[in-house]
């Protein structure tokens, strides 16, 4: 389990489009929110990542990166990126499961074709959503054990403002015993 105020692990991957996104040298004001969806196959996840887009420039405005995060290959995650018309999310793709286990995410196992007729790939990461400082320590964290019920980028947004103007700390960091 990641620790708030702690370091994340690194994370370091191909960009759609070229370049790599390396967390370790993400310049920016307040952190980056890293989106993990579990792929293509994933209905869920594109209506997931169209909200992500729209609220990207919301996040930008407090200072705050955005990316989007799968084990897809790099066509998947073109394919993907397409369908949700994204023009300012950054997708990252290759995302190895050891590094996902790393970050708390569950493995799940194909099922198949999905609902939308996509193939599900052998093993593929849930879905997670973190917000990662600029030194690289946990700010929030969520994961999923399925694509349902999933945090609204909005109420994250409204967070942000709130921590912001209340410098409130990342909670979640006890440690020790209960």
């Amino acid at each position: 389990m990641l620790i708030p105020r702690q370091k994340t692990p690194d994370l370091a991957l191909p960009l759609l489009g070229g370049g790599q996104f390396d967390l370790a040298s993400e310049a920016s004001e307040r952190g980056t929110v890293i989106c993990f969806y579990r792929g293509l196959h994933c209905p869920i996840c594109a209506n997931y990542l169209k909200e992500f887009e729209k609220r990207v420039a919301d996040f930008a405005e407090r200072g705050v990166k955005t990316i989007a995060i799968s084990s897809d290959g790099e066509e998947r995650t073109r394919q993907m990126a397409e369908k949700i018309e994204a023009e300012n999310l950054r997708f990252a793709y290759d995302l190895p499961l050891s590094v996902a286990k790393d970050w708390g995410l569950y493995i799940s196992t194909s099922r198949g074709k999905t609902s939308i007729g996509i193939e599900e790939p052998a093993l593929f990461a849930e879905p997670g959503l973190f917000m990662v400082t600029p030194e690289q320590t946990l700010y929030y964290g969520s994961v999923q054990t399925m694509p349902f019920v999933r945090p609204h980028f909005s109420e994250l947004v409204a967070a942000l403002d709130f921590a912001i103007a209340n410098s409130y700390p990342a909670r979640g960091e006890y440690t020790g015993a209960v």
